[in-house]
């Protein structure tokens, strides 16, 4: 089985090939990093335009390296949210058209569960195993118990942990993109130096809240001089990591209980790239017996290739979608689990 997957549901354009012996067989990312710095953040209007404008360039190119035509496809599969509208919009159509132009089945992906099952491409990880999913726009503890089966314990009760690096970088005068910035910046300083709130930690459950980090930062920088970034930068960053390992422990210790097969913890999405935070998790993993998986640094970021992983997951299940299928800016992995609004207020 070969599939063509197509990830537009951000600020990245991208195309993928993956076929069901786990092989790459061609990749494709366009950033859009310069087109929204000047911004200080992605705007979806010009996010979709830039998508207008490459996908179709990406996909070509994609399969002429790889020496494919449409013919030789069985699965067309793009990211059918959720993410900025406009740009999954982009993605979606130009999937449908080439599957319907070619005669190929079409499979619309949950842009997270592409993240969720990655770690099953490059590690052939088996089901079920503990998911911490940690992004700029999602911060999730779950449990994988199968394709398109997700139990959620714990979600952000305010921002994401991405969104929290994101911010901090940005009152720290760090630029765009604001996560690898302040990464780049801790390295210099001391983690100790300001004790800034882990808002989470030693409570019950595995929800997490990061909207007091940011505010925190802001008031240290108010009586701080520009020597101290270094150090601000590495507190924020060593407060993030502490609550994302604090909050996984107490997930990792009710999923050795309650799922004595599962034997991995995996972590996914872009804020997985980070070095500190991998190295809190892997402990955390190693304490509770767990094997500890994190995908590449570049599988971790948005891409096309978790998004044809998936779709070839799904496709081996005929859980294929109609060309009616609708984008959806919202879509959650565990539809059964509570709605958490901002400020915790559960809906």
């Amino acid at each position: 089985m070969l599939v063509l997957g197509i990830e537009t549901s951000c600020d990245e354009t991208a195309a993928a090939l993956v076929d069901d012996t786990r092989a790459i067989r061609g990749e494709l990312v366009a950033s859009q990093l310069d087109e929204h710095r000047k911004f200080g953040g992605v705007v979806p209007e010009v996010a979709a335009r830039a998508h207008l404008d490459l996908l179709d360039a990406i996909v070509r190119e994609v399969m002429q390296r790889a020496g494919l035509t449409f013919a030789d496809l069985d699965v067309v599969a793009a990211t059918g949210g959720p993410g900025l509208i406009g740009g999954v919009l982009v993605g979606v159509t130009t999937a449908k058209a080439i599957a319907l132009a070619a005669g190929k089945k079409f499979v619309a992906v949950n842009h997270l569960e592409a993240h969720a099952l990655t770690a099953r491409l490059t590690d052939d990880v088996q089901f079920p195993y503990l998911l911490l999913l940690v992004s700029g726009g999602h911060c999730q503890l779950l449990v994988v118990e199968g394709v398109g089966q997700y139990r959620r314990w714990g979600t952000t009760i305010d921002d994401a942990a991405g969104e929290a690096f994101d911010k901090s970088a940005k009152l720290l005068g760090l630029g765009y993109p604001g996560g690898p910035a302040l990464e780049a910046a801790a390295k210099l300083g001391d983690p100790t130096r300001f004790p800034l709130p882990r808002s989470m930690v030693g409570k019950p459950g595995c929800d997490f809240s990061f909207s007091g980090l940011k505010t925190a930062v802001r008031t240290a920088i108010e009586k701080a001089g520009a020597h101290d970034l270094p150090d601000l930068a590495a507190s924020a960053q060593a407060a993030i990591a502490e609550q994302l390992a604090d909050r996984t422990a107490r997930a990792a210790k009710r999923f050795t209980q309650e799922y004595p097969a599962g034997k991995q913890l995996v972590v996914a999405g872009g804020v997985a790239a980070n070095a500190t935070v991998r190295a809190r998790l892997a402990a955390v993993a190693a304490k509770h017996g767990l094997d500890f998986v994190a995908p590449p640094p570049r599988l971790c970021t948005d891409n096309a290739t978790m998004v044809a992983w998936a779709g070839l997951e799904r496709a081996r299940l005929n859980m294929f979608d109609g060309l009616d299928f609708a984008p959806r800016p919202r879509w959650p992995l565990d539809a059964t689990a509570p709605k958490v609004a901002f400020a915790g207020v559960k809906a």
